[in-house]
């Protein structure tokens, strides 16, 4: 498992949409697996799910992405899960890595 999580500023739809095609245009192997959008009063919150493939594990690793907005005030939070071919323990976290750097990248240049 990795973890990144920041706080942007600007519009909740545009950074969502920064970040989905920064993910979906890193990887020709990468899909957008399912989403879950709620408003309570003036805060938004997108949850969505990519999968793609990992050359190094030979698997599949996902991605959930959380989106939460007031305003133009965001918190952004990404776990992948994945990747491992260990029964007991994880051994090979390297494609969970890459996965969540090409969401680092298109993050980090929203800031």
């Amino acid at each position: 498992m990795a973890k990144y999580e920041t706080r942007l500023f600007g519009s909740f739809d545009a950074v969502l949409g920064a970040l989905h095609d920064g993910i979906m245009n890193a990887s020709s192997t990468a899909s957008f697996e399912d989403a879950s959008f709620c408003r309570m009063g003036g805060t938004r919150v997108a949850v969505r799910v990519y999968e793609r493939y990992s050359a190094m594990g030979s698997n599949r690793v996902s991605m959930t992405v959380t989106l939460v907005g007031e305003g133009e005030e965001l918190f952004l939070s990404a776990i992948t899960s994945g990747g491992s071919q260990a029964m007991f323990f994880k051994v090979n976290t390297f494609g969970e890595r890459t996965f969540l750097d090409t969401l680092i990248n298109a993050a980090e240049k929203l800031k």
